[in-house]
């Protein structure tokens, strides 16, 4: 479904991601795991827009995207969420989640500021839309609850109904259950796991290696921005080269 390749993004004379090359396979859930700084957040920035690449492409079903603008990308289908909330935080609940079908209106932007009766309509089933998506993600009782008042695992999960009011195809979730307690973690590898049983493909970036253990089929492993391992989740907990990544040379030795 996305191809990374010899992608590259420097700042500066710092190269945040460099000469990477990756396959997302559609309907996997993929881990991207690594250090602070090892080019995670960059690479999601990259691939959904944010920042364009200094070198190298990405491919999404096949086209080049590497150039297109954030919008363009949303459009053909990837969406995302970020370590930081980016609620609308005065507005409530069903409100957040209905901001995000404004890529999806077909009336005209005109007829929407006269409030004309198909625009009514339109924003209607909208609505309708964004209810569905909160009940299914076990939240339709907050629908009237303003996002600032969420506890900060409700907060997380809204942003991911967000990303979903979108219809992507690929969703990025960067870092969805960092904060969560124990029981807010579960229930988040459950609404992940719900969401690619809906067809979606999930990158996932988490620093909680129990929660990637647990929940991706595959793992990429950075490290300053270059893949150093990739596998399945039980070769990764056992490679020595993400290990010394995470803990050092000699910490990992006297770990041993």
């Amino acid at each position: 479904m996305l191809e990374a390749i010899k992608l590259t993004k420097y700042f500066g004379g710092l190269a945040a991601v460099n000469e990477l090359n990756l396959i997302v396979n559609q309907n996997e859930i993929l881990g991207l795991i690594g250090p602070n700084g090892a080019g995670k957040t960059t690479f999601f920035n990259v691939v959904s827009g944010f920042f364009p690449p200094t070198s190298g492409r990405v491919l999404f079903e096949g086209r080049d995207i590497s150039q297109l603008e954030a919008h363009d990308i949303a459009h053909r289908g990837i969406s995302r969420t970020f370590q930081a909330s980016t609620l609308f935080m005065k507005l409530s609940v069903l409100d957040n989640v209905f901001t995000g079908y404004h890529m999806s209106y077909r009336t005209g932007f005109l007829k929407r500021v006269l409030h004309t009766p198909l625009a009514r309509k339109e924003e209607e089933g909208f609505k309708q839309k964004a209810l569905e998506t909160l009940k299914f993600m076990g939240m339709a009782s907050l629908k009237d609850e303003l996002a600032a008042n969420l506890p900060h695992g409700y907060q997380r999960t809204l942003g991911i109904a967000m990303a979903l009011a979108t219809n992507p195809k690929l969703l990025l979730l960067d870092e969805p259950a960092t904060g969560m307690n124990l029981n807010e973690k579960k229930a988040v590898i459950d609404l992940i796991r719900r969401i690619r049983d809906m067809g979606i493909t999930i990158i996932l970036v988490e620093h909680d290696m129990k929660v990637v253990m647990d929940l991706c089929d595959r793992i990429i492993v950075l490290n300053f921005g270059q893949k150093i391992a990739e596998g399945l989740p039980e070769e990764i907990k056992s490679n020595r080269e993400v290990v010394e990544a995470y803990l050092g040379k000699e910490e990992s030795k006297n770990a041993a």
